[in-house]
């Protein structure tokens, strides 16, 4: 089966959570500035990891997750095309595994993860993905589509209307969430979003 043909980024369960940064790399996809793909697998531990403190936002996790099903619909790197690779592979924690070769799996160019040190470069190497931190890897839409990413930043802006955030404050939010680079860029373009 034929692949897309842009930037591919698997996306690590730790990057779909919390909601300011999956919804940026949402917007970015949607945006058309790189294909975005992730498993079941990664799905549901995003999901666990939220619910073992927070029981009580099944609901909203559960249409949240819907809703970048919709947004990416293109999304799921099949159990069955990933699986068989996982006994051949290694890495210093075994539970990240399935994350590498779902990478592999779905054809992706890298891996965005805030856990770089899971993902070690003479690894990834063989296999010919990155590891790249969020932060940097939306710098980088940033840096190869000013317009378009600001454009996706100015959207994802608009969207949020409980509450409705100045462009300031919604950087703000960004750098809460681990996205200080990406926070002082559209700190830099704030007129844009």
């Amino acid at each position: 089966m034929a692949g897309p043909a842009r930037y591919t980024a698997l996306l690590d369960a730790c990057v779909l959570f919390p909601a300011p940064v999956a919804d940026a790399l949402m917007s970015l996809h949607l945006a058309g500035l790189y294909t975005a793909r992730w498993s079941a697998h990664i799905d549901d531990e995003w999901m666990r990891g939220v619910l073992r403190t927070r029981p009580e936002l099944r609901e909203q996790l559960m249409r949240r997750r819907d809703a970048m099903h919709k947004t990416v619909p293109d999304w799921e790197v099949q159990p069955a095309s990933y699986e068989a690779l996982m006994p051949s592979l290694t890495l210093p924690d075994p539970g990240d595994v399935h994350v590498l070769a779902a990478a592999i799996a779905g054809h992706a160019d890298c891996i965005v993860t805030a856990n770089l040190k899971d993902f070690p470069a003479e690894v990834l190497d063989r296999h010919g993905l990155e590891v790249i931190h969020p932060d940097d890897f939306i710098v980088f839409q940033l840096d190869l589509d000013t317009l378009g990413a600001l454009a996706a930043f100015k959207e994802m802006r608009a969207r949020l209307r409980k509450p409705a955030l100045s462009p300031e404050e919604f950087a703000h939010v960004l750098e809460r969430n681990g996205l200080a680079a990406t926070a002082q860029r559209l700190r830099e373009a704030l007129a844009l979003i």
